[in-house]
């Protein structure tokens, strides 16, 4: 695996690097010692999947609050993504700043989001699927987000006929009401 820096401190991609021969190829997309060695959260304890039936469908931003922060390493296995980052560690040089990465079942990245960073997706394409490992465990009383077209984060997403969100997400606070 290749571990590229992001523009906010503790986010990484991460490249598969493929062993390929006539059959195909094998890729790791996960290795303890290798997320430990670059100090990453090695300590994953869930799996999920978002399945999406529609392009422009939006997820997001979402976090958790302590004592359930989450790391996530995020992959699309079908379809593609627009996906967002959010920096809210209040202590970090990079604290309100957001990067988005294309990710597709095709490229194949994952994006290491440490604990202390909101998430979101937006689809670019139908029947997408997204793969999560995650440290700690789901808390839904601790679950929180911020809006998606917050003014003052001027996250700029891709251009859809029409967003696809939850009412939830719809509802969410912005940054500064949120923390």
């Amino acid at each position: 695996m290749k571990f590229i820096e992001t523009r906010l401190d503790g986010a990484y991609l991460v490249e598969l690097e493929l062993d390929p021969d006539e059959r195909g190829f094998f890729a790791r997309t996960w290795s303890r010692s290798e997320f430990a060695a670059r100090g990453l959260d090695p300590e994953l304890s869930e799996c999920a999947i978002s399945f999406n039936h529609r392009c422009g469908t939006l997820r997001g931003l979402h976090y958790q609050i302590a004592p359930f922060e989450e790391t996530k390493l995020v992959r699309c296995t079908a379809g593609a993504i627009y996906d967002v980052i959010v920096d809210l560690r209040s202590d970090s040089r990079t604290c309100g700043a957001w990067q988005a990465f294309d990710l597709s079942a095709t490229n194949r990245r994952l994006l290491y989001v440490p604990k202390g960073f909101a998430h979101g997706f937006q689809t670019l394409a139908d029947n997408t699927e997204v793969h999560y490992q995650l440290t700690g465990r789901y808390a839904p009383s601790h679950s929180r987000g911020i809006r998606w077209d917050d003014p003052a984060l001027g996250v700029e997403w891709p251009p859809v006929s029409q967003r696809i969100m939850s009412s939830r997400d719809r509802q969410l606070p912005v940054m500064q009401a949120a923390q």
